[in-house]
C-alpha cells in the first residue's frame, strides 16, 4: 500500500459520520489508514481501535474530535510526530495548532474529503 499513512481520529461505524466516509475514501485512494474512536468496530476492512495504541510512521492525523475531546489526545497525537494534522470543519483549534505547529507539525484547517475530491491530499 503507498500513499500517506494517515490516523483517523473519531472514526465511526455509522456510514453518515465524515470519519466513516474519510476512512472508505483514503482506502480508495490508496492511503494505508489507522483508525481511532470511542467504541471497537470495523469500517471497510479497517479495524476501529480504542484507547492510544502504539503507532509508527503516521503521516497524517485527520481529527473528527471535537477541541474539548483533543484536549486528552495531546500529549499522545505529539508524540506520535506526525508530518501534519488536518483539522475538519469543527474542530478547529487554534492553541492545539500552535503547540502541533512549535513541534514542526504542520496543520490544515480544511476537509479530508475535500481534499481527497480536489487531490490536494
Amino acid at each position: 500500500m503507498s500513499g500517506k499513512k494517515t490516523l483517523v481520529i473519531g472514526a465511526s461505524e455509522n456510514p453518515e459520520r465524515y470519519s466513516h466516509m474519510a476512512i472508505v475514501k483514503l482506502r480508495k485512494n490508496g492511503h494505508e489508514v489507522v483508525a481511532i474512536g470511542q467504541k471497537e468496530g470495523i469500517v471497510n476492512g479497517i479495524p476501529i481501535q480504542t484507547g492510544m495504541p502504539v503507532l509508527e510512521n503516521i503521516d497524517t492525523i485527520t481529527l473528527y474530535i471535537n477541541p474539548t475531546i483533543q484536549e486528552k489526545y495531546y500529549s499522545y497525537i505529539l508524540s506520535l510526530h506526525p508530518k501534519r494534522i488536518i483539522f475538519n470543519p469543527g474542530t478547529e483549534n487554534a492553541y492545539f495548532m500552535a503547540l502541533a505547529t512549535q513541534n514542526h507539525i504542520s496543520c490544515v484547517n480544511s476537509c479530508t474529503l475535500v481534499l481527497l475530491s480536489t487531490y490536494q491530499y
